[in-house]
């Protein structure tokens, strides 16, 4: 070494300068050499410094990575790797009080007493230093360099208010995860930084932090020893860390040296804790801010000077201690752990003999722990390694391809992408040692490119996991003020800047329910700024939108196609309501004015179209006196009034006045005066709507499916929402009120006071079966009263299958049987009843019944008394078994029955046979036998419609036989033929 050779200690804080100025000397000289303490810090520098003298002359040297062109001049490497003997130029050692680390404090002391440059040697490191290093080193110079900006403690703070450029500092995998997981759902995501990551990976992590992509950075310590971020604040998470043996307290030079990354260049910086890290003490944080230390006193050392004799003499050379109190014995390394274990195996032992199998057994044991599995499975994989070396010259290609081709797989989580990254720097750092594999050049580049495809896998899955490209790319044209480029598809999808941001339902936006936190917010700024011109289209769009794309829904919805726009509020008058648009406040006022405008007029012109009867007695101005009152009556109810409750008022019509209420198309019926026309589905769901509207219900009733003549009678459903929807409650069953007006025209005709039976055509109106029938009459105010009878069987049944003598005479259909009497005909096949419903006069009030049922189910009324002997059996063969049937017969129950199921003046509609059907108001002309004022409806003579003469007292007490038509001629039975359809007769009843 010359005799002028320069020895410095350039001492400070971080942001000092001191990496920049050794680049700068070191490039000063022909030749140099630069020991860094990471490999992810190497590699900066030499990227650095190609940049600016080129890659023939730069070589690049660490454990896992080696390149070293022909002219190399300037040597970039980890200080674990720096070459001996190089005899450079220019040596600096960055980081020096790294000297005190107790795992790799030994390598850099033996770098600080030995290791030097021909001209000038520098060391770069902290003020901490300064003790040491003159005691050790003579002649040394020192510089001190202070710090270009202020650092300040600014205390604890959670991480949710974390001002962006921020890196967050945790000491374990874990709690990196589980913050960089925390920071993508609050405010985008974060870029990781470890030291473990491989330099590819770890550059593409702080690429996204550096370009603005997050604005966060999670690392571990690794991000104090030389690397030069844009970071603002330093937040740390934990004050502890595991040394490799134990958890300890981090002392306040360590902190300070992760706090310096915060303020680079002339910036100033802060730093603080937060998660679950205790507040620092103020003594500390004061030390931290002034750059004020304990000095180090002790050094970690190893002795390098070896003996590689046998195993036994490597060991206790690496165990002898120093001869300086200035220096401390290092505590035993993974590579003596490993020499250790080895030594204890006969196989190793048998080949580790002579001083070059001792010197290789050393390079071996020297190979890092980059799995950190276990130390016994490290040691058994080095015990593989050092027998093929040792046996074979080197380790066979066959082997090697094996061990790359398992771990060259890209698939995987985070954990197991990281697990084969360690995998793959092991044979990496192998295929770097000379002599080592057979074709180092092949395998040096196969195992760079295994580790280059892994950190990309490795990238991807931090960045899909731990970074919301959505929200960052919004931030970062927020941040840039630019206008946003919204679009939005026919599903109402919206995206601004190439990412889904939500829906735009109507003229609401709705935002992606995954965003939470500060994505969130993201997300509806840049949302609602970016959709700003889309509103005013679409609402030009919608008001121009006919009619027919426009609904309102059940629940007073207003819908545009598919979507929600507004909805119906209750106005002053009922057939008058409001609309309610649904517009974002940041679309704006012409927006919502756009909008209501067009929900008002499809509302408006809806009513005018479904309700145009109710609107006509509006604007009729012929209506006057009690018809015009009782028009307006029928408005307010929206075309429906139960006839109990006006009855006085339908009392007081005159003939006149009921003339020009029907020509509106008003029906006065026995139990309801209703307007056939908005009984159709349409304005019945409107019908449904506006009442609702009107009654203040918060759940509107739905309207029956369409078609239905009775529905189900639920007792938690008041009788006024079945009778806004059409319907009367009877029994189990509601029935259509006009379907309930054509039954009371039929039971008009018959004697409820000595008993009637379920004609076909009664059944067939209600589609009920019997038993429904009766259930149905017994709600409103009947008697059923269920007996048995013999059931009429058929001609074939009877003869069973017995051909007629040639003297039987064939009968007729006027002909009847000896011993019988001719019944009722059986029953015709139900009528449609889904069709239109033919308008009928007014003929007043009468018992009527409320169930459709299945006409299907009405029996036969037929007796055979046991005298008669039944047609072509003899008078003394035995009687088979009669197969009975099951018939109602009702009476009228009066008030007690019906309850509120009918009017109450309707008890005794034809007690008397004088009665008149066709009144309004029928109990007291029924009682007093047709005496009174005209009924609107025909009569006949006797009060029944239709009837033929007055009363018959002489058939007062007998049993009546009705028939739904007049009787036909009935067809000559054929005994032959099983399938006639004849009827035998039936017997009077008693």
């Amino acid at each position: 070494m010359a005799e002028r050779a320069r020895i410095a200690a350039i001492l400070g804080p971080t942001n000092t300068g001191k990496t920049h100025y050794a680049i700068e000397r070191m490039l000063g000289y022909r030749t140099g050499m630069i020991g860094l303490p990471l490999r992810l810090l190497a590699r900066e520098v030499y990227d650095r410094i190609v940049g600016i003298r080129g890659p023939g002359v730069v070589a690049l040297v660490t454990g896992e990575e080696r390149i070293v062109p022909p002219r190399a001049a300037y040597w970039v490497c980890t200080v674990e790797a720096m070459p001996e003997g190089m005899g450079t130029d220019f040596v600096a050692i960055d980081e020096i009080q790294l000297c005190a680390d107790p795992e790799r404090g030994h390598v850099f002391t033996d770098r600080l007493l030995r290791m030097r440059g021909q001209h000038e040697t520098l060391f770069l490191g902290s003020d901490t230093m300064r003790g040491p290093i003159a005691g050790l080193v003579p002649d040394v110079e020192f510089v001190r360099r202070d710090r270009l900006s202020q650092l300040t403690y600014t205390g604890s703070k959670k991480i949710s208010r974390l001002a962006p450029r921020t890196a967050i500092v945790g000491f374990s995998v874990e709690n990196v995860y589980a913050i960089a997981e925390l920071l993508r759902r609050q405010k985008g995501g974060a870029a990781v930084v470890m030291g473990a990551l491989s330099p590819r990976t770890r550059n593409a992590q702080v690429d996204l932090y550096q370009n603005g992509d997050v604005e966060f950075l999670v690392a571990t310590d690794a991000i104090g020893m030389g690397l030069n971020l844009d970071i603002n604040h330093v937040a740390f998470s934990s004050l502890t860390k595991f040394d490799g043996r134990r958890m300890r307290p981090l002392a306040p030079n360590e902190l300070a040296q992760i706090a310096g990354r915060a303020g680079r260049g002339m910036s100033n910086g802060t730093f603080g804790v937060t998660g679950e890290a205790s507040p620092l003490i103020e003594e500390v944080a004061e030390a931290i801010c002034n750059h004020q230390f304990t000095p180090l006193q002790k050094l970690n050392w190893r002795n390098a000077d070896l003996s590689f004799g046998s195993i036994d003499a490597l060991v206790h050379s690496l165990e002898v201690g120093p001869n300086d109190q200035r220096l401390l014995k290092a505590r035993e390394a993974d590579d003596l752990q490993a020499l250790k274990t080895l030594s204890q195996q006969a196989e190793v032992a048998a080949r580790a003999t002579d001083p070059a199998s001792v010197r290789l057994l050393w390079d071996v044991c020297r190979i890092p722990d980059f799995r950190g599995i276990s130390h016994a499975e490290h040691a058994s994989l080095l015990d593989v390694i050092y027998s093929y070396l040792h046996q074979r010259g080197g380790i066979p290609n066959d082997f090697m391809a094996g061990q790359v081709k398992r771990i060259d797989r890209t698939d995987g989580d985070i954990d197991t992408l990281s697990k084969r990254l360690a995998f793959i720097r092991t044979w990496t750092y192998v295929a770097q040692r000379k002599g080592w594999v057979a074709d180092e050049m092949h395998w040096r580049d196969a195992t760079r490119a295994v580790e280059d495809r892994v950190s990309d896998a490795l990238h991807d899955r931090l960045t899909q996991r731990f970074v919301d490209r959505r929200t960052s790319v919004l931030l970062r044209r927020l941040k840039q003020k630019e206008a946003l480029l919204a679009e939005v598809n026919d599903k109402g999808e919206v995206t601004v800047e190439g990412e889904f941001v939500g829906k735009l339902e109507g003229f609401r936006f709705r935002q992606d329910k995954d965003a939470t936190g500060q994505e969130a917010k993201t997300l509806k700024t840049a949302s609602l700024q970016a959709m700003a011109p889309h509103f005013h289209l679409r609402a030009d769009r919608f008001y121009n939108a006919p009619d027919t794309e426009i609904d309102f829904t059940e629940q007073g919805g207003l819908m545009w196609g598919s979507q929600a726009v507004g909805k119906l509020a209750a106005g002053d008058d009922a057939l008058k309501p409001r609309v309610v648009a649904f517009v974002d406040d940041e679309a704006g006022p012409d927006v919502l004015q756009k909008v209501q405008r067009r929900l008002q007029h499809f509302i408006d012109r809806k009513i005018a179209a479904l309700f145009e009867p109710l609107l006509n007695i509006q604007h009729d101005e012929t209506l006057t006196g009690l018809a015009r009152g009782f028009g307006f009556r029928i408005v307010e109810a929206m075309g429906i009034l139960p006839r109990a409750d006006i009855a006085e008022d339908v009392k007081a019509l005159d003939q006149e006045a009921r003339s020009a209420l029907r020509k509106h198309g008003i029906r006065f019926g026995q139990y309801t005066i209703f307007m056939p026309l908005l009984l159709k589905p349409a304005p019945t769901r409107l019908r449904l709507v506006l009442w609702s509207l009107r009654q203040g219900l918060d759940e509107f009733p739905e309207a029956p499916p369409p078609g239905l003549v009775t529905v189900p009678n639920i007792e938690d459903i008041p009788s006024d929402h079945y009778m806004i929807a059409g319907y009367r409650k009877s029994g189990a069953r509601a029935i259509r009120i006009d379907m309930l007006e054509r039954l009371a025209d039929l039971l008009r005709a018959e004697d409820s006071r000595n008993g009637f039976e379920a004609k076909a055509d009664m059944l067939s109106i209600t589609g009920m079966t019997l038993e429904q029938f009766a259930d149905l009459m017994g709600g409103m105010g009947y008697r059923a009263e269920k007996g048995e009878r013999a059931k009429v069987k058929s001609v074939d049944t009877v003869i069973q299958g017995a051909a007629p003598e040639a003297d039987t005479p064939v009968m007729d259909a006027d002909s009847t049987a000896p011993g019988l009497v001719t019944g009722e005909a059986e029953s015709p096949a139900p009528a449609d009843v889904s069709g239109t419903v033919a308008a009928i006069e007014d003929t007043g009030i009468a018992p009527i019944a409320e169930e459709p049922a299945d006409p299907t189910q009405e029996a036969a009324v037929a007796e055979t008394p046991a005298e008669d002997v039944p047609l072509g059996q003899s008078a003394d063969a035995t009687v088979p078994e009669v197969e009975k049937e099951a018939f109602f017969t009702f009476t009228w129950g009066g008030n007690r029955g019906a309850r509120e199921r009918g009017p109450r003046r309707e008890g005794a509609r034809n007690q008397r046979d004088g009665a008149k059907s066709g009144r309004d108001s029928a109990p007291r002309e029924a009682r007093e036998g047709g005496k009174g004022r005209r009924n609107d409806g025909p009569r006949g003579k006797g009060g029944k419609p239709g009837g033929k003469g007055g009363n018959r007292p002489e058939q007062e007490n007998k049993p009546k036989k009705f028939e739904a038509r007049p009787p036909r001629r009935e067809k000559p039975i054929d005994p032959d033929n099983p399938f006639a359809a004849a009827l035998m007769g039936f017997k009077d009843k008693t």
